[in-house]
């Protein structure tokens, strides 16, 4: 394992043994731990889906607005058909739709990826708002295949689970054992570079940003699904959780490098970090302050083992 991997693993079974000392009841529970299985693969889709991205040298920053536009096409179209799967892939359409446009603004418009996606962040949500009437939508009826394969339980595990096991393998693969990996870390590392040795800085793009996309839609389908309900805040209070799922797993913020491993026991360490603090004694909202701290830290540190390395 690289020195960045064991960082975040050690980190991860230190903030563990502190928990479980202040409540062994609860840490030493298998509940809570088939709990985190339903809520921690939220984090990590969105985190998987957003790493590459972040490792090509681009940002999304609307993907929590993504993620509500596409729970209600999900919903709406549901509603509507009385058809999951139909409801499915009309909202992974939306996702990778919203994806694309992101890369035109970003490739085609040359706009910075982070201002592009704070005004489609507003954009998107804005227009989930304005077409529910800022109303909820209800799955109640939703039932069969297709939502098994999403929430399900497979000898008591949720499906969601195995499905970011399933994302964390892929995306592995593509950016470390692919070609197409080459494209994205050489894209990161140096765009000049990557021109010359004929990559196609252009579509790499476009497929990140749509691959952010359907990873955002899919968190949707999935949020929805588990709590039978749709809502037009859907997607609120993911971003700050995802940058620091990265982050903490050693990816940098400059582009160029980055760690599936890492972003995976990244998004554990942020998915029970919460109720971790609840736990300790402290009130639920010394989690934003904890999560601002790691993402500073982080970044900080990484950066001096990067100087370092150089």
């Amino acid at each position: 394992m690289s020195r960045t991997n064991l960082i975040v693993s050690a980190m991860l079974l230190l903030i563990l043994a502190l928990f479980t000392a202040f409540s062994p009841d609860v840490f030493l529970s298998k509940s809570i731990y088939f709990s985190y299985l339903s809520s921690i693969p939220i984090i990590i889709i969105l985190s998987l889906g957003l790493l590459p991205l972040i490792i090509a040298g681009e940002f999304d920053m609307s993907f929590p607005a993504v993620m509500a536009m596409s729970g209600f096409v999900f919903s709406y179209v549901f509603k509507l058909s009385n058809s999951l799967l139909l409801a499915a892939v009309l909202s992974l359409s939306f996702g990778a739709f919203a994806g694309a446009f992101n890369a035109f603004l970003v490739v085609n418009a040359k706009v910075p990826s982070i201002i592009a996606t704070i005004g489609t962040q507003f954009f998107w949500r804005g227009l989930a708002v304005v077409l529910s009437g800022g109303l909820s939508l209800s799955l109640a009826s939703a039932d069969g295949v297709v939502k098994s394969f999403f929430v399900g339980r497979v000898s008591g595990v949720p499906a969601q689970s195995l499905i970011a096991i399933a994302l964390a393998v892929l995306t592995y693969i593509l950016i470390f054992r692919h070609k197409f990996g080459d494209n994205i870390l050489f894209t990161g590392d140096n765009t000049k570079v990557a021109k010359m040795l004929g990559i196609n800085v252009a579509a790499t793009k476009y497929a990140l940003f749509i691959n952010m996309g359907l990873a955002s839609a899919l968190a949707s389908i999935i949020l929805s699904l588990e709590f039978v309900n749709w809502w037009p805040t859907q997607g609120d209070g993911y971003m700050l959780l995802v940058f620091a799922a990265i982050f903490i797993g050693g990816t940098s913020v400059y582009g160029g490098s980055g760690s599936v491993y890492g972003t995976l026991v990244g998004g554990v360490i942020i998915g029970i970090m919460e109720s971790g603090i609840v736990v300790m004694g402290f009130d639920a909202f010394y989690t934003r302050l904890v999560y601002g701290a790691i993402i500073v830290i982080s970044v900080v540190v990484y950066a001096k083992f990067e100087k370092k390395q150089e």
